[in-house]
């Protein structure tokens, strides 16, 4: 007589992935409520969240932010225990003008040092960088940040590889993102490591975010910079640049346009704008391209005629320079991220958007 074979063990459904996020007196509330937001959207197949989110204050009360507007965590960094950090999947830490006390606080370091061992991400957003930063945890790595503290986090922590023209940076397991809608960005690449595509792509959808930018894309706009440009006349010449991207754009003619010699307006742009005039033209150019390539059918040998680059390959260096893709993928993310996508079947283990999100869209 034969033994009754054994019945096999039924595979377990897997847990949502837990997120904790640290704050502190004069967080970002955007750097806090945007990640979360886009993880809190994901499911998986059984309806359950993807991720379990929660947010932790450095403090007890409810943790103010720059807005005006106080948020609620239901737990403190002291209420945090090492079990709870075994099980930690992804640890995030918030940016905002608290993150100069932040860091200079011990308090925070350790636990974010604490945290940092087991988790199997380590993220910050905005200015949080700065605070991992400060705990020795990007000792060795890239980073970045918001542009506007990227030089001085250069200069305070020079061990780490700061890169502040990208959208987010990721070295091993730490992911650093620049400022406010950056985060958002980042939190969509966690989940397509996560996920998959389809579903970072479907959420981005439902946030009305419609491109995915990757994380090598550029922090600058020519249009935001010259925006910041006090001196009447070359506020005008970078307007011109921007309205006019196929004009003569070269140093003698945009100085002739300002009234300046050269040397002057070369030196003057510079001091305005950060960049030379040849970067913001390339610059400007780029944002045109863009703009194109993302509203209408045009051949990329015509977007490049009309963004100013003359020849395609042109403006494909100067995407891979400034966007780490070439203007064909451009196009293919934006067109990806603008087309109806249908959750992916069910074998797929995951569901991406809440029922009634998913109804919305029916």
């Amino acid at each position: 007589m034969t033994a009754a074979a054994s019945p096999k063990p039924r595979k377990s459904a897997p847990a949502p992935r837990r997120v904790m996020m640290l704050a502190y007196a004069d967080a970002q509330i955007l750097d806090i409520a945007g990640p979360l937001q886009i993880l809190s959207t994901a499911l998986l197949a059984d309806g359950r969240p993807a991720y379990a989110v929660e947010l932790v204050s450095a403090e007890p009360g409810p943790v103010m932010t720059t807005s005006g507007l106080a948020l609620h965590a239901a737990r403190t960094m002291d209420d945090i225990a090492p079990t709870d950090l075994a099980t930690l999947d992804t640890l995030m830490v918030t940016g905002g003008l608290g993150s100069r006390a932040a860091m200079e606080d011990e308090r925070i370091l350790a636990f974010l040092r604490a945290a940092a061992a087991p988790a199997a991400r380590v993220v910050s957003i905005c200015t949080g960088s700065v605070i991992l930063a400060a705990a020795g945890l990007l000792d060795g790595r890239r980073a970045t940040t918001h542009w506007a503290y990227a030089p001085a986090m250069r200069r305070r922590f020079p061990a780490v590889t700061v890169e502040e023209d990208a959208i987010y940076v990721r070295d091993g397991k730490f992911w650093t993102s620049a400022g406010v809608t950056a985060g958002m960005d980042l939190a969509l690449a966690l989940i397509e490591e996560d996920l998959g595509r389809d579903a970072a792509l479907l959420i981005a959808r439902h946030h009305v975010m419609y491109l995915m930018r990757p994380g090598g894309q550029s922090q600058f706009s020519a249009q935001l910079a010259a925006q910041r440009v006090e001196d009447s006349r070359l506020a005008r010449v970078c307007a011109f640049i921007v309205e006019n991207p196929c004009a003569d754009l070269s140093v003698p003619a945009l100085a002739a346009r300002a009234a300046m010699s050269e040397r002057s307006f070369a030196r003057r742009f510079a001091e305005e704008t950060g960049i030379t005039p040849a970067q913001f033209v390339e610059r400007a150019r780029l944002d045109e391209a863009c703009r194109r390539l993302a509203g209408s059918d045009l051949s990329l040998d015509a977007v490049s005629a009309d963004a100013g680059f003359g020849a395609a390959e042109r403006m494909r260096r100067a995407f891979i320079r400034h966007l780490g893709v070439t203007p064909g993928r451009y196009r293919e993310r934006f067109r990806t991220a603008r087309r109806d996508l249908l959750p992916a079947p069910e074998t797929s283990g995951v569901r991406h958007l809440s029922p009634s999100a998913q109804d919305a869209h029916a």
